[in-house]
């Protein structure tokens, strides 16, 4: 009798515009445990945010392709499910069959579970390459230096004997950063896999750590005592990519201007007098007031392609919001920000960087911006030369408004006073259209009347 194979492979989805791949963070299960449709099976790390992972697929899990901290490809198998049988359906699954048949249309960014019957339902092609199912028995007691179907490659040191069984990339970096000789440990884990817990145990006993271990994918100096090893992934990596892609390919120039912004403190006061219930921010005035100029000047907002050689200028603002997260810079956007009201965009503002600094954002909404306002000011500090958030050619900076000397009709007055910086990409205008732009943002500030008449 011939064996039909009727395990599913669920393979990771596109999670959103310009991401090809994820971290994976903690699964939420484990082999042989039994999932329902849409039910979260793993939390992963993008470049842009932190996402748990529904399953279409309802059943019993076999296989899970890849260990916390293994960066897995976009449309690469993530977690395998074999149907139930009949007497294997626990006690609140007896619909799992028809919660699967029907789908839920929950999406998550790229995909979703679908909206009828399982034979109508999109499906990811199968990768020819894509590992077969194997129980956590056969996965754990694979032979040194051989992959184990389903869940990694179990590294070997072909230099050294006995080889160390080690599952997780995570592991083997940890041992790397600190020296520690993985072929000195014995393995807590099943079948004597070594796991996090037995390296930092290790990292104890002076014994286990190597005076050198030359590591050829380690271009730098190996970490010495007591040093801080920060992994540059995730977040932190895709900052650094792209702000190297930026510096790299745009020629930016960086201009300033002093401004009193005394009228514009006055002006917030008034609005927030009149409005209680909906207060707005300097930011949101100040979004308002790089719209007005970017409807004056829409060579900056504008981004350049350099396949095409074509500069192109987009019809709408999607202003982007430089914020400070505890996992690092990200710039979420607010979409057609030119349509909002000042009470909408203050609103928009307020919400969003909220959202961003707890990571509930979704990645759609941290990329496609096409002007960026970063108020580095609540730093303390005054001006900066910041780089621009590739692929956009303009960036406004807002230094701290302190207390600052300034005549005022020709006599001396303490005056509210701010630096406005223009970071711009000179391929797409001159020092003229930037000047332009500037300075009609520091007018504004000085005198927000002109926005009325601007508009």
């Amino acid at each position: 009798m011939t064996t039909v194979d009727r395990t599913q492979v669920f393979l990771l989805p596109d999670l959103g515009e310009g991401l090809s791949e994820a971290e994976i963070v903690e699964w939420r299960v484990a082999v042989g445990d039994v999932v329902t449709v849409d039910q979260s099976v793993v939390e992963v790390e993008t470049a842009k945010a932190v996402v748990d992972v529904p399953c279409p697929y309802a059943g019993r899990v076999v296989a899970l392709h890849g260990a916390a901290g293994e960066v897995r490809p976009v449309g690469q198998p993530l977690i395998t499910i074999a149907p139930l049988d009949g007497g294997d359906e626990p006690a609140g699954h007896a619909t799992y069959r028809e919660e699967e048949r029907a789908g839920s249309g929950n999406v998550l960014i790229g995909y979703g579970t679908g909206h009828g019957s399982t034979t109508r339902r999109r499906r990811r092609p199968r990768l020819a390459l894509a590992p077969e199912p194997v129980d956590a028995a056969r996965a754990d007691t694979a032979p040194a230096g051989h992959t184990a179907p389903g869940v990694g490659t179990v590294a070997a040191d072909p230099a050294r004997s006995p080889a160390a069984l080690v599952i997780s990339p995570i592991v083997r970096r940890l041992a790397r950063d600190h020296g520690v000789d993985l072929t000195t440990l014995s393995g807590t884990g099943p079948g004597g896999v070594i796991r996090r817990a037995d390296v930092e145990a290790a990292l104890t006993v002076p014994a286990v750590r190597l005076t050198a271990v030359p590591d050829p994918q380690v271009a730098s100096a190996p970490a010495g005592d007591g040093d801080v090893v920060v992994p540059l992934t995730g977040v932190r990596k895709v900052i650094a990519d792209k702000l190297s892609r930026s510096r790299r390919e745009i020629p930016e120039v960086t201009i300033w201007v002093d401004v009193d912004a005394t009228g514009l403190l006055e002006t917030r006061a008034a609005i927030n007098a009149a409005t209680p219930d909906a207060p707005v921010s300097i930011l949101a005035l100040l979004a308002r007031i790089c719209l007005s100029g970017l409807r004056r000047f829409p060579q900056l907002n504008a981004r350049v392609d350099t396949e095409a050689q074509r500069i192109v200028q987009s019809a709408g603002v999607h202003l982007g919001i430089a914020a400070q997260t505890d996992r690092g810079l990200l710039v979420p956007v607010l979409r057609d920000a030119h349509r909002l009201t000042t009470a909408e965009l203050a609103a928009e503002l307020a919400a969003t960087t909220a959202a961003a600094r707890a990571g509930s954002l979704p990645p759609a909404r941290l990329t496609g911006g096409t002007f960026t306002l970063n108020n580095y000011g609540v730093f303390g500090v005054d001006g900066s030369t910041p780089i621009i958030n590739h692929p956009e050619a303009a960036l406004l900076g807002i230094g701290r408004i302190v207390d600052k000397p300034w005549v005022v009709d020709g006599q001396l007055a303490v005056r509210k006073v701010t630096q406005l910086s223009l970071t711009f990409d000179h391929r797409v205008c001159d020092g003229g259209v930037a000047g332009g732009f500037l300075r009609h943002v520091a007018d504004c500030v000085e005198r927000p009347a002109l926005l009325i008449a601007a508009v």
